[in-house]
């Protein structure tokens, strides 16, 4: 990995050319066909979901979805999913249990939207219940890391029971903007709260809190990507191919014990 400081990756997770979702799919699933609302109020374009091939087994693709244009952010929110998002994508979920589909995750999120009208219409539980029910799902769950990973936001798609990182992407509580403004009022020390968080995915590996990172072009994945995606491509299919072999209780098992040892390791002081 090249050595930037936590700043840099969090710069570089930011680049507005950055690699999205849509541009992953077409270079990682053949035949992916998108399934949209979440069947109690509304279609949140802020996750994209959906049935595809990946080397030609039948997969549910589900993840967040920023835009590029002015127009592409306002429709799809900045890509800050409301309720509706994560209720899509627990419906997705459990339709892929249903039909013994993995489940892949790619996640690129500053975090749930955090407005009034969400809130109103049960934005926390709605994380709540994805992150619980994720957490139990009997199919093998690939969680990735694209760009930012921030809050449970990113947490309510990333139960999973490999967690992965792209090199270059930043997984966290909050922003570090958010971070510095919260500890010390002052959120131009945001530099300072990169380095103070470890939200870099070396350091979360090093940690226990992911499981693997995978490489990207040198300058970061917007540099090429057909490089980054043909990695990405690779760290996917090794990882669902190890957990291929898994009965489906102890695939609830191990995804389960993952995150009760991280917990562990919070109140023994080993993550803060």
């Amino acid at each position: 990995m090249s050595q930037l400081t936590a700043a840099q990756r969090v710069a570089i997770a930011r680049h507005p050319q950055r690699p999205r979702i849509t541009d992953y799919i077409p270079l990682l699933f053949t035949d992916f066909f998108a399934c949209r609302g979440d069947r109690l109020c509304r279609e949140d374009a802020a996750v994209l979901g959906g049935v595809g091939l990946f080397h030609g087994r039948p997969v549910t693709v589900i993840g967040t979805c920023k835009g590029r244009t002015a127009e592409e952010n306002i429709r799809c929110n900045f890509g800050m999913p409301g309720p509706e998002g994560y209720r899509k994508a627990l419906r997705l979920m459990r339709q892929a249990e249903k039909f013994h589909r993995p489940v892949v995750t790619l996640i690129d999120t500053s975090g749930a939207y955090p407005g009034l009208e969400a809130e109103q219409r049960g934005q926390g539980e709605a994380i709540a219940r994805c992150i619980l029910e994720m957490g139990r799902l009997r199919v093998p769950v690939v969680a990735v890391i694209t760009g930012e990973g921030n809050s449970g936001g990113a947490l309510a798609l990333a139960v999973g029971n490999q967690v992965l990182m792209q090199e270059n992407a930043v997984y966290a509580i909050l922003s570090p903007e958010g971070f510095a403004t919260i500890l010390w009022k002052d959120a131009s020390r945001w530099e300072e709260a990169c380095r103070v968080m470890r939200l870099s995915a070396g350091e979360l590996r090093e940690m226990g809190v992911i499981d693997g990172v995978i490489p990207e072009p040198e300058g970061g994945a917007h540099r090429d990507l057909e490089s980054a995606a043909a990695c990405l491509d690779r760290a996917i299919a090794e990882q669902l191919a190890a957990l291929e072999g898994m009965d489906e209780a102890r695939l609830v098992e191990q995804r389960q014990e993952k995150f009760r040892r991280m917990g562990a390791m919070a109140l023994e002081g080993e993550c803060l």
